[in-house]
């Protein structure tokens, strides 16, 4: 089983029964022509459109803060234990290599999603579901990976910041500083496990509690991609 893909399955096994049907309604309103995406039975937490202060506090936490430098570290020792590239060899040369890298491409993707997504005038952080139960939340979190918010209202629509910025990363690694025999399709491979990914970080922002008490707000770890709610200090 490739490497990346055990990864993946670490960073998301405590909340992973991830058989649930994303549901989704195509509906061209939106001016622009992008596709809005509705969720009839399950309505969100009101919505508060983010302040650019929020926004660049939920960037520079996304891009370099606790979460990527662990999630570059984790990802580097599986690296190096599949020997991930080889060509980097082992030892502690090797390591250092494969965590700058790691971490290269998730300050990539994070970048691009971000950026995208101010030119494309829209709001990716995450908002939980004010729905119960296990599955409609899953629903909304697999939604919550391809969709972003616009407008005042809030309303979903189809994100294409958000699909893009997983290939950028891996992409910019693969003809930036990899082994020149890697190609755009090891980059596009590379790109699905960082979606993946991202599915479950979301599914964790969705699941695990955050809340002012919560052990990750004492660790100052209360943020990840998840936008404020009512009440919450940036």
């Amino acid at each position: 089983m490739n490497m990346r893909f055990i990864m993946f399955l670490l960073l998301v096994v405590v909340d992973l029964p991830l058989l649930a049907k994303a549901q989704a309604l195509a509906d061209s309103r939106d001016s622009s022509g992008t596709v809005e995406i509705t969720t009839p039975a399950h309505p969100d937490l009101t919505y508060i459109r983010p302040t650019t202060k929020i926004k660049l506090h939920s960037y520079l936490f996304d891009a370099f803060g606790p979460y990527p430098i662990v999630g570059a570290a984790m990802a580097a020792g599986i690296n190096q234990a599949d020997n991930t590239p080889p060509e980097w060899k082992q030892g502690a040369a090797g390591y250092s290599k494969r965590f700058g890298s790691d971490f290269g491409i998730a300050a990539v993707t994070t970048t691009t999603r971000y950026a995208l997504a101010r030119v494309m005038r829209e709001d990716t952080l995450y908002y939980r579901c004010e729905c119960k139960g296990v599955f409609p939340r899953l629903n909304h979190a697999l939604i919550s990976t391809f969709t972003g918010r616009r407008g005042n209202d809030g309303h979903r629509v189809f994100s294409v910041s958000a699909l893009v910025a997983p290939y950028a990363g891996t992409m910019a690694a693969v003809y930036g500083w990899y082994p020149g025999r890697y190609n755009a399709k090891d980059g596009f491979r590379m790109g699905n496990y960082s979606l993946l990914g991202y599915v479950g970080g979301n599914i964790a922002l969705e699941f695990l509690y955050s809340g002012p008490h919560s052990l990750l707000s004492r660790m100052h770890l209360n943020n990840g991609h998840a936008a404020p709610v009512p009440g919450s200090n940036p």
